[in-house]
């Protein structure tokens, strides 16, 4: 009888294991601010520099920049879109823009087992978020 419980005690904790990983979160993407520059010819405005590491399987949840964003791919490949465009697959080398009225639906790391990199420009106002959640 104990062999008994200990079995199901253990299939269960295996099951709940498995669970909670099938569950689990996709990795969240590294930003690293690079530089941010006010813009003296354009009152309010900056320019702001980051790169974007997405570790293998992040995604991006749906968001806006209010920002004109010029993405350059590093390393890796990522897929980008924005609500009205198409998905668009890009690898080292390659760009893609967003606008500031654009929602940006698709971001995320094209492979399960790679890492990808890639440096963002923003031209943006200054004191407003780069990256702001669409709930």
């Amino acid at each position: 009888m104990v062999i008994l419980k200990y079995a199901v005690f253990t299939l269960v904790m295996i099951v709940g294991v498995l669970t909670s990983v099938a569950h689990a979160a996709p990795p969240q993407a590294i930003i690293k601010q690079v530089m941010t520059k006010p813009l003296d010819d354009y009152p309010d405005k900056e320019a702001l520099m980051i790169t974007v590491e997405y570790p293998p399987g992040a995604v991006d949840p749906v968001h806006r920049h209010l920002a004109h964003s010029f993405v350059y791919v590093l390393e890796g490949s990522i897929i980008m879109q924005v609500q009205g465009g198409q998905e668009v697959a890009l690898t080292p080398g390659q760009s893609f823009y967003e606008g500031p009225d654009d929602l940006h639906t698709i971001g995320r790391n094209a492979s399960q087992t790679q890492p990808a990199r890639f440096l963002v420009l923003l031209l943006k106002d200054q004191n407003v978020p780069f990256f702001i959640p669409e709930h």
